[in-house]
């Protein structure tokens, strides 16, 4: 099992390539608990703000433009998201992850941590 720095477990869900991630969010977030749900724009719709309260957390999501009423969010809450962001696009730099090669989860899993031990140690 995949934790973070607090002993938390992580989850990961692989996608097919042109379909939403949001539409498999749900499936993610599915038996966590969370405190809140970082996002982008992307995931601001009805049905998942509605999934995150029902399990009780707070969805940091900016609300979209077409939206007539802007959702307020946590701005300081949503700087943290770019950390995440900024370590995926890193992971990107190796052709491995980003083209997924590893035809089994379990060896696309094992280089993610391997790359990981590899951008730590820099």
């Amino acid at each position: 099992m995949v934790c973070d720095t607090l002993g938390r477990p992580l989850r990961f869900i692989l996608t097919a390539g042109q379909r939403h991630d949001s539409l498999a969010a749900k499936a993610l977030l599915d038996g966590f608990k969370a405190e809140a749900v970082l996002a982008d724009k992307a995931y601001d719709n009805n049905d998942l703000r509605q999934f995150i309260a029902d399990i009780k957390a707070k969805a940091v999501i900016p609300s979209t433009r077409s939206r007539k009423v802007p959702i307020p969010h946590d701005e300081d809450a949503y700087k943290d998201r770019n950390r995440i962001e900024r370590c995926f696009n890193k992971l990107k730099h190796f052709r491995r992850f980003a083209t997924r090669y590893d035809r089994r989860t379990t060896h696309y899993l094992a280089f993610i941590h391997l790359a990981a031990v590899m951008l730590w140690l820099r």
